[in-house]
């Protein structure tokens, strides 16, 4: 049984909503507010302080925000001054360092990464085992496969951070390793075990090592159909928020005409 309110360690500074359920031996820090509904699992740390917290007296935690309807699996690290939006979900052991700033429902596998100081959008996808370094910013939609690599050394070791940038609904698949200050278009596929830098325009179809462009992503065809499979949001829908009423109708009403 996962919540039996054993050994669970909340601040009386934080916020917490309505319905929301705590695991055993999870621990909850100062300037924290989860949303209602949420589920905080089994042996969480929640607002994780920075390292001042160690070193100074008069450290204060950042504030840390979930949003509504979030579910955190057991052993995962949160650390102190990210957000989160609605229906925030992760895998097990998954860490996010401090000035991580997540859109809506935005998924995150197993094991999975995130150094800090990075941006997504709502609705990005992350499965298990991704490393995003610091200063790297995703658009909405974005999906990233097992195994995907983020870096931002140009020079390594130096105090040079340079994150890449992914675009609305692009693909990273797995064992990608992006290089420094990449930058990824909308609309594009980055093949399976592709190592990629510079820039790179929207629709791009990228592999290889070195990664370069190799067509327009819409020339690709579905194996099943024998049809263009790109993009993409036209030929999957399960769990995004066209799934009713299909991509067409949902772009025109959300402000994505022009994708």
């Amino acid at each position: 049984m996962k919540f039996n309110n054993r050994n669970v360690s909340i601040s009386d500074k934080a916020k917490i909503g309505k319905n929301v359920k705590i695991g055993d031996n999870t621990v909850i820090y100062d300037n924290v507010i989860i949303g209602d509904n949420s589920i905080i699992s089994n042996d969480c740390i929640i607002g994780e302080p920075l390292n001042d917290y160690y070193f100074k007296d008069d450290y204060v935690n950042p504030e840390t925000i979930i949003g509504e309807n979030a579910l955190i699996r057991s052993h995962t690290i949160l650390y102190a001054g990210s957000r989160f939006g609605n229906n925030f979900s992760t895998g097990h052991r998954v860490t996010i360092r401090e000035n991580s700033v997540f859109g809506n429902n935005c998924r995150l596998g197993t094991v999975t990464d995130i150094q800090g100081h990075v941006t997504f959008g709502n609705n990005c996808w992350l499965h298990s085992n991704v490393h995003i370094g610091q200063k790297s910013t995703i658009g909405n939609f974005v999906f990233i496969y097992p195994y995907v690599v983020f870096t931002n050394d140009p020079t390594p070791p130096s105090d040079v951070c340079i994150g890449a940038t992914i675009g609305d609904f692009s693909q990273i698949a797995v064992g990608t390793v992006l290089l420094p200050g990449t930058v990824i278009g909308k609309h594009c596929l980055v093949g399976a075990q592709s190592l990629v830098g510079g820039n790179y325009e929207d629709y791009s179809l990228i592999l290889g090592n070195p990664g370069r462009k190799i067509k327009d992503v819409r020339e690709m065809k579905s194996r099943e159909t024998g049809k263009s499979h790109y993009p993409w949001p036209y030929n999957f829908s399960r769990g995004l928020p066209w799934e009713k009423e299909g991509f067409d109708e949902w772009k025109k009403e959300n402000g994505y005409e022009n994708d």
